[in-house]
């Protein structure tokens, strides 16, 4: 678990005091969805607005930065892309698949686009090709992929992303 860092404090305890369960010793991590402003605001507004209750990283990347991967239970803080908080999410599920078997329920639960695993494919081949250029490892079908399944346990009630 990690320490939240002093930008979230006041944010986390004002959450806490509305949600008593929140436990900061689950604290995982305060991020912004994706790798650049436009997409952080638009997946970020899908969370806010109840669409989007799953998320895809790279393994590789978990492994490459020696971070630890989410888990059930754990909390984490999503921001726009400046780092203002935004909704706490509790991770409610996880599971590591190739990427070539990410299925349809998947792909609907992220929410992008029409939802259909055509566009998340399409979707994810591109940012995860930028992500393997990042880490430096050669994109595969069968890459690993963390399908985290979330739901979100703390809104600002601030509904705008910008």
């Amino acid at each position: 678990m990690s320490t939240i860092a002093e930008p979230f404090r006041d944010f986390w305890a004002h959450a806490q005091r509305e949600v008593p369960a929140l436990d900061a010793s689950r604290f995982y991590e305060a991020f912004a969805f994706g790798d650049s402003e436009d997409l952080a605001t638009e997946l970020a507004d899908l969370v806010l607005r109840g669409i989007k209750r799953a998320t895809a990283s790279l393994v590789w990347t978990y492994d490459v930065e020696h971070k630890p991967r989410p888990r059930p239970g754990d909390f984490s803080i999503v921001t726009s892309w400046d780092q203002r908080p935004l909704c706490i999410i509790e991770t409610t599920a996880v599971d590591v698949v190739p990427f070539n078997a990410v299925g349809e329920s998947f792909a609907h639960a992220e929410g992008e686009g029409d939802r259909s695993l055509a566009y998340w494919r399409r979707a994810h081949t591109d940012f995860f090709r930028r992500e393997c250029a990042r880490i430096q490892r050669d994109p595969a079908p069968d890459m690993p992929v963390l399908c985290e399944h979330f739901r979100v346990v703390f809104p600002t009630g601030d509904e705008t992303v910008r």
